[in-house]
């Protein structure tokens, strides 16, 4: 947070930037130019996205340590068109490719690279964020190939059992 938005915002005084959500320690200085939200209910967030030119995800440590477990954000905010800079964490490449769907930053560097591109550019890669989870990563697609690997998975144990009896 300090390195891709804190530290951004003050690079780009003239910018504005916006942090919704209650779980941010209370003793963090946000600079003025950063407009902070408590909560955005559920029924505003598509809105919330659709007016943000960049949206940035922080994954918690303790989330990126397991890996593979990514916040329903990235999911709602892709399917809401939205351009995505997030931090990288081991499993985000299976959900989304970089640069072409998602833009991965580690340094402050990165992010004002990113508030650099074209709108077009960035309406691209929400496009294409958008594209992908709705055709990889909906509930409905998940929930089929979690089926699908448990039947394959019991498949074999089936056939034994059914040989043994």
């Amino acid at each position: 947070m300090q390195t891709l938005l804190i530290d951004a915002a003050r690079a780009r005084p003239q910018a504005r930037f916006c942090v919704a959500g209650p779980l941010y320690p209370a003793d963090i200085e946000w600079p003025a130019n950063v407009e902070r939200i408590e909560h955005v209910p559920p029924a505003e967030h598509a809105r919330f996205y659709g007016q943000s030119r960049l949206t940035l995800n922080v994954t918690r440590e303790d989330m990126r340590r397991l890996g593979h477990s990514p916040s329903v954000r990235i999911f709602e905010a892709a399917a809401c068109g939205a351009a995505i800079l997030s931090d990288d964490w081991r499993g985000l490449s299976e959900i989304l490719e970089a640069p072409r769907e998602i833009l991965i930053g580690a340094r402050t560097a990165d992010t004002l690279a990113a508030l650099d591109l074209s709108d077009a550019m960035l309406h691209a890669i929400g496009a294409a964020a958008r594209t992908r989870i709705l055709a990889s990563h909906t509930a409905t697609i998940r929930a089929d190939c979690l089926l699908s690997l448990t039947r394959k998975v019991l498949a074999p144990q089936r056939a034994g059992a059914e040989a043994g009896a």
